[in-house]
């Protein structure tokens, strides 16, 4: 088990993820043994099958079922790298699935390049003679003024992969310009993290922050906001122009635009999966769990690429048009 350790940790698995796989993999040992497997590694897609089903009879949860095969996948996998010195190995765990688990929608994910012109093409400055979004647009002055703000939000949709919780509770103090770089505070279900900025969202918060921000703080005739919902007075770095406290519309109001920029896009967490999934073909598992801001490393695993199968699948089901 030291080998498999280590194999683990050069994979980027933390301790405590370490400690459960491990964990996971003694079960099925002690359990091949009960059914004189005496060489695990000549276990067979039919073992696992009755492996499963010794969990099945106990009733054990099939979450918790689908938690052992996963791990236990990683086991085999080791054992066919060249640190558990049986290449070519194959594993008895592939295309297993447990069926009955509900399964969250994924998402179409975006090309870089995609994403890239959804933050050079949103429009700052529109021409409002023929509205298509709203019946009675606001002065073109305060369209603008909400476009440069929705650019900075785009930036971080696309570049940071933010969740849009953390855009609304971000602060101004939460922006590192000298350092290039912004901070993301933790929530109940993601960790805090910092990550860098690329150079054109810099500039743009730049004249965000001094002009675009004080100009709806102007329109708002406030020196300053008191909304404890997010952070304290006068410090939320993203300000609606309207006169109501839910933020989220603005966000709403974004994803009409983006829509109509890229017909894909189904919603905003969508941008967050593809960030997520490039960043997953550059880096390695835990610090993509760090940039993630992933509570669990299990979290992450689902972006991984040899789940984008099920990933396109799961499109053709729920959009089939």
């Amino acid at each position: 088990m030291n080998k498999f350790k280590e194999w683990l940790q050069i994979k980027g698995y933390s301790s405590t993820t370490v400690a459960t796989v491990i964990k996971a993999v003694e079960y099925f040992i002690a359990w091949a043994e009960k059914e004189n497997i005496i060489d695990i590694a000549e276990a067979s897609h039919n073992d696992i099958i009755a492996y499963i089903q010794h969990y099945n009879i106990k009733g054990t949860g099939k979450k918790t079922i689908a938690h052992y095969i996963l791990h236990l996948r990683k086991y085999f996998d080791f054992l066919a790298s060249p640190l558990g010195r049986l290449e070519g190995l194959d594993n008895p765990c592939s295309n297993i699935k447990i069926k009955g688990i509900q399964r969250k929608v994924l998402h179409e994910i975006l090309t870089i390049e995609e994403m890239e012109k959804l933050y050079n093409d949103y429009a700052t400055e529109i021409n409002l003679k023929k509205p298509e979004i709203l019946k009675s647009p606001p002065p073109q002055h305060l369209q603008t003024l909400a476009r440069k703000r929705n650019k900075i939000i785009v930036g971080l949709l696309v570049y940071q992969g933010l969740q849009t919780e953390e855009i609304l509770k971000l602060q101004i103090q939460d922006v590192k310009i000298r350092e290039g770089k912004i901070f993301i505070s933790g929530a109940n279900r993601s960790n805090e993290r910092t990550l860098k900025l690329e150079s054109q969202q810099i500039f743009d918060l730049l004249d965000y922050i001094n002009e675009t921000r004080k100009q709806i703080l102007h329109h708002k005739n406030k020196s300053n906001i008191n909304n404890p919902s997010f952070g304290g007075a006068g410090e939320a770095l993203f300000l609606q122009l309207g006169e109501g406290k839910n933020k989220s519309n603005m966000l709403s109001m974004l994803l009409i635009h983006l829509k109509q920029m890229n017909g894909k896009i189904k919603n905003l967490n969508q941008l967050r999966a593809s960030v997520i999934v490039h960043w997953l073909k550059l880096y390695n598992l835990r610090k993509v769990q760090i940039m993630a801001g992933h509570r669990y490393i299990s979290s992450t695993e689902s972006y991984k690429a040899n789940n984008l199968d099920d990933l396109k699948e799961d499109i053709k089901n729920y959009h089939p048009f």
